[in-house]
């Protein structure tokens, strides 16, 4: 009994240490771990409050423009953030500096020795102001570019931009000399602008040069094509001597590191004000493309356009310019050229001259037709082919009308229609044949020749009742009046002879 009860005791004693024992573990092991998390949470005191999160480097002063912006290029926009704001920083003590020293030179009454090597101290501040605030940029526009915060972007670049234009604003007559001089013959200022006005200067004549051997080649290109008219062979050489022109000087801006994209934006959107404020003017320049592909004249035609006839001297893009018979230089915009009849006498090699000639109702229809066909064959500019066409055309009022057309060429139209006017005439009176002008002959029928032969009827159809009363009779007696046959002043006279 006491053998059990002895060896209970001993288990519960051994069960109550080894709780203890647990406990003590685990209290440790939690002591353990506070102290292993509050050393971890305590800070370096050796090392700095912030840590940048961008590459090592980028935040030297003294680092080149073109290797800050190459390292730029992988960084993401957590890591520009911060970079820009110590840029920024730079920016503020280089501007302070300067601010400092330029107080100092006006605050200076001493030797001009002293201010001499303060302006040149100042100026150095000034150049190296703009290397930081030229980074500082940089790292605002790759900021940008990645999808930085644009508020933090716009504070930052009107930082930058408020600090040279109040520095520029509070400059002295003095500093901005000292400035622009330092400026004219700075290797990255004056110099840089002078070397790049010479390259685009020497390239624009080069590309002149250029542009005209291209022009010259493109000319004997489009000379060998036959179905290009001389006005869309001109347009075709003056787009490509433009052209070549345009984009050699965009190529040497671009290598001259100029960025042409704003020009293109800036062409894009004063395009869509020209083509509102410029409606009629595109409308030539349209009509001009139309009569250039289209070819309804080239230039030499004789046309009639616009109520207009005359020689084609010239076609630009927006205007028609025709010479008139009688030397008048007329220029015709090209929409009311396009947008009118447009005759062309000249497109063809061959033309018909219409003719009209009238004979008496008393002269022989077949000879004045032999006398017609003799003139138009014996002309030498007359065609054969097409034969010539003489026909009686009308019984006009006053004449039997002959059609005479006959064909010739083109550039003798007017010496076949006005020799053969003068040879006909001249044929006509050899041959007896007449012309007969328009003619009208009036008879007279009166009713009731006693009435007609009253002194009232007398003086209203004569208008007189005394002079011409004895002629009365005579209008009463036929057609012919007072001239009729038969009948004389002298039988008048003497009517009581027998």
């Amino acid at each position: 009994m006491s053998k059990r009860f002895k060896l209970g005791k001993l288990r519960m004693t051994s069960a109550g240490l080894t709780v203890v024992l647990l406990l003590w573990a685990l209290a440790t092991g939690v002591g353990w771990s506070q102290e292993s998390t509050a050393q971890e949470s305590t800070p370096d005191t050796d090392a700095p409050d912030t840590m940048p999160v961008y590459p090592p480097g980028l935040d030297d002063p003294d680092i080149a423009l073109d290797a800050l912006e190459l390292r730029l290029v992988p960084l993401t926009a957590d890591e520009l953030a911060p970079l820009a704001a110590a840029w920024q920083d730079q920016a503020r003590a280089a501007a302070q500096a300067v601010i400092d020293k330029s107080l100092a030179i006006r605050a200076v009454d001493g030797a001009e020795t002293e201010t001499d090597a303060l302006r040149k101290e100042r100026l150095e501040l000034v150049e190296e102001r703009d290397r930081i605030f030229e980074k500082a940029s940089a790292v605002i526009s790759s900021l940008e570019a990645k999808g930085g915060d644009p508020g933090q972007v716009e504070t930052m670049r009107a930082y930058l931009s408020a600090v040279i234009a109040a520095g520029r604003s509070q400059l002295t007559l003095q500093e901005f000399a000292d400035g622009f001089l330092k400026w004219l013959t700075s290797p990255e200022g004056g110099v840089a602008v002078g070397f790049r006005i010479a390259v685009i200067v020497g390239s624009f004549f080069v590309l002149l040069i250029v542009a005209r051997i291209v022009r010259a080649w493109v000319r004997r290109a489009v000379d060998r094509t036959p179905q290009l008219s001389n006005l869309l062979s001109g347009f075709l050489v003056m787009l490509v001597y433009w052209l070549t022109i345009a984009f050699g000087l965009m190529f040497v801006l671009a290598l001259l590191g100029v960025n042409i994209t704003p020009l293109f934006a800036l062409v894009g959107g004063a395009s869509f004000i020209i083509a509102f404020a410029m409606q009629e003017t595109l409308g030539n320049l349209a009509a001009g493309l139309m009569i250039m592909i289209n070819r309804p004249f080239d230039e030499g035609d004789y046309v009639q356009v616009a109520g207009l006839g005359g020689t084609i001297k010239h076609v630009s893009i927006m205007s028609t310019t025709v010479t008139t018979p009688d030397n008048q230089v007329i220029t015709i915009p090209n929409s009311r050229v396009w947008g009118d009849v447009i005759t062309n006498v000249t497109a063809s090699d061959t033309r018909r001259v219409d003719l009209v000639f009238g004979i008496s109702y008393g002269d022989s229809i077949e000879r004045a037709q032999q006398v017609l066909e003799e003139v138009v064959a014996n002309h030498p500019l007359v065609l054969e082919d097409p034969a010539p066409n003489i026909r009686v055309s009308e019984l006009a009022d006053s004449s039997v009308n002959f059609i005479v057309r006959p064909w010739t060429k083109t550039g003798d139209y007017w010496t076949v229609y006005w020799d053969l006017h003068r040879a006909v005439k001249e044929a006509f009176d050899a041959n007896g044949i007449s012309i007969p002008f328009p003619q009208t002959d009036m008879h007279l029928h009166v009713a009731d020749s006693d009435k007609a032969a009253s002194p009232a009827a007398l003086a209203t159809m004569t208008g007189d009742d005394t002079a011409k009363r004895s002629t009365a009779a005579d209008y009463a007696q036929g057609d012919y009046g007072a001239d009729e046959p038969g009948e004389s002043a002298e039988g008048e006279d003497g009517g009581g002879r027998g």
